[in-house]
């Protein structure tokens, strides 16, 4: 199939209900980007603990845009395309792009892991999951974007999004590789 990838002969396990597809693990990079730098340490502690996790099945990455300096004099649209533009200096050609919003797709565990295969086998070389401001994201951004996905209804901070969203991540890899770390 494509040359950077290698096939692994392990099937998804049937019992979940899913059909059975071989696992590809590609060079595809998966990039966290976020505005704002994480303040609690208990939270970037976790994140960075999910991150080291992480590299053992793919390249990843995080990184920070950094808050907006004097946003009491912004509008609300002005923030957003501020960080809208700073987002977008860290976008290359022929990226996959993916917000994570209030109003995107939800899915289970196991179908998220599910399409993180079908992302991996696409021969994308990067997917980039962003994380807007407070006010969520400009215009620009959403036009970039070719999908957005809900990690729930509830509104979490930026903060624990961050780490709930690289949890899932990993999540998504250990069930991939039919690993014991999820359970149903």
């Amino acid at each position: 199939m494509l040359a950077h990838c290698k096939l692994f002969f392990q099937n998804y396990s049937i019992s979940h209900g899913y059909p059975s597809f071989p696992l590809y693990f590609c060079g595809m990079e998966c990039v966290l980007l976020c505005v704002g730098k994480t303040d609690r340490g208990e939270i970037s502690q976790l994140i960075e603990q999910y991150s080291q996790r992480l590299k053992h099945y793919t390249k990843f990455s995080l990184h920070i845009v950094e808050d907006l300096k004097n946003t009491k004099n912004f509008s609300e649209k002005l923030q957003k395309e501020k960080e809208g533009d700073a987002l977008q200096k860290h976008l290359k050609a022929g990226d996959r792009v993916v917000l994570l919003d209030e109003g995107g797709k939800q899915f289970s565990s196991l179908d998220f892991s599910a399409w993180i295969n079908k992302q991996m086998s696409s021969g994308i070389k990067r997917l980039v999951f962003i994380v807007g401001g407070p006010y969520g994201f400009s215009p620009a951004i959403y036009q970039l974007a070719q999908q957005k996905i809900s990690l729930s209804p509830m509104t979490f901070s930026h903060q624990m999004v961050r780490f709930f969203f690289v949890e899932q991540l990993y999540r998504a890899h250990t069930i991939l590789k039919n690993e014991p770390y999820h359970h149903q």
